[in-house]
Order: structure tokens, then sequence, then C-alpha cells
């Protein structure tokens, strides 16, 4: 894929979301501004460990 390709697809998908994610991708892009390119994979890889574990995490904390 070509940037312009890549830029275009990403359009596509963040004009299809609900507001309330428009605001959490908003977040999410700003943080990653802040890393460098090798940073980021582990911040994404990360987040998603974080989100298939959510429910165990959660009940941890209680």
């Amino acid at each position: 894929m070509t940037v312009l390709e890549i830029k275009s697809e990403i359009k596509r998908t963040v004009d299809q979301l609900p507001e309330n994610s428009l605001i959490e991708l908003l977040d999410l892009l700003k943080d990653l501004q802040q890393y460098p390119a090798v940073d980021i994979a582990s911040v994404y890889q990360l987040k998603q460990i974080i989100a298939e574990n959510r429910q165990l995490l959660e009940k941890l904390a209680q």
C-alpha cells in the first residue's frame, strides 16, 4: 500500500467511528506522537495485552 492509500483507508475507518471512540483515538494518536517508531510497537502490544485481559485485571483490582 502507498502512503496515500493508507491515509485514505484510515480516513474511511475514522469516518465510521462513534464520537466516543474518536476521542479515544485522538488521545492515542497524540500519545503515539511522543514516541519513536520502535516504542510505538511496544505501546501497541501493551495496550493489546491489557485489552485482552481487561476482565481479569478488573477482578484483581477488586
